[in-house]
């Protein structure tokens, strides 16, 4: 990756950013390749052992060398491997479910009860177990276009208020004849910038984690002080990071099927956050 031409510097903020991130996103899709989406559900893994571990990281691996390489014989190592890991997890639940009757039917298993029971009773609230939303008028909406919908008209209120425009005028009086004597951003400032941003964090909708950032050492260093230095000079950031990834929490308290009884965080790009 370090060798290739993706990290020379542009004359336009938005493209220099789109060449790395488009080829990033290319290598690690051929590397570790793309999930089919969709809504993730928790799933239980309190019953893995280290036979269930092996068995889907087997699988795993047989899926990245198919993805790569639909030979017949990646075909029938991923047939073999997911049967496997099916056969552990199945002998493992199993086992630990037997493990965990007894033990219900004992005093010490009661704890254990109350406890269950409250993990299912905070999973009803979860945002992705409420299949249904109300309007504003507390009207139930259950197709999934009027769901997504009302939250934008939601949270377009939030933000935005009653106006008309999504957009805020500045005031016209706003002075920035002074910026051009600020001086150009170091390499060291963003060496340390990157030691400080904290890791396993969700990403934006570029799909770039700081850890790719990081791997990449003093090269990327380089390449992100004239990226930053060359939006402060043209005084346009890539179009890519306006972009954000809202998601609703609910705030455990009210009807779980009213948005006003969530409050969001977003997700945003990490490369912009330094």
């Amino acid at each position: 990756m370090l060798g290739e031409g993706h990290w020379e510097e542009g004359e336009d903020a938005n493209d220099m950013w789109l060449k790395m991130a488009t080829y990033v996103r290319k290598v690690a899709s051929e590397v570790f390749g793309v999930s089919r989406g969709g809504k993730q559900e928790g799933k239980d893994t309190w019953w893995w052992n280290d036979e269930v571990q092996r068995a889907i990281k087997e699988k795993k691996e047989c899926f990245k060398r198919l993805y790569l390489d639909k030979s017949a014989a990646n075909i029938e190592g991923y047939k073999l491997a997911k049967r496997v890991a099916k056969r552990a997890v199945s002998v493992a639940k199993g086992k630990a479910y037997d493990n965990m009757y007894q033990r219900l039917g004992t005093k010490e298993g009661e704890k254990d009860i109350y406890r269950m029971a409250r993990i299912r009773e905070r999973k009803t609230r979860d945002i992705n177990q409420i299949k249904c939303i109300k309007d504003g008028t507390d009207r139930l909406l259950v197709k999934d276009e009027e769901i997504m919908d009302r939250w934008r008209e939601y949270f377009d209120k939030l933000f935005n208020g009653e106006s008309e425009s999504p957009t805020l005028d500045l005031d016209d009086s706003f002075d920035d004849t002074n910026r051009r004597f600020v001086r150009r951003i170091q390499e060291v400032e963003i060496g340390e910038a990157l030691k400080r941003m904290k890791r396993g964090k969700a990403m934006g909708p570029d799909g770039i984690p700081i850890e790719v950032l990081r791997c990449l050492g003093d090269r990327a260093i380089v390449w992100l002080t004239k990226l930053f230095n060359l939006i402060f000079r043209s005084n346009k950031m890539p179009e890519e990071w306006r972009r954000s990834i809202l998601v609703p929490i609910f705030k455990n308290k009210g009807d779980v099927q009213s948005c006003t009884n969530y409050r969001e965080i977003k997700l945003m790009s990490h490369t912009m956050k330094l």
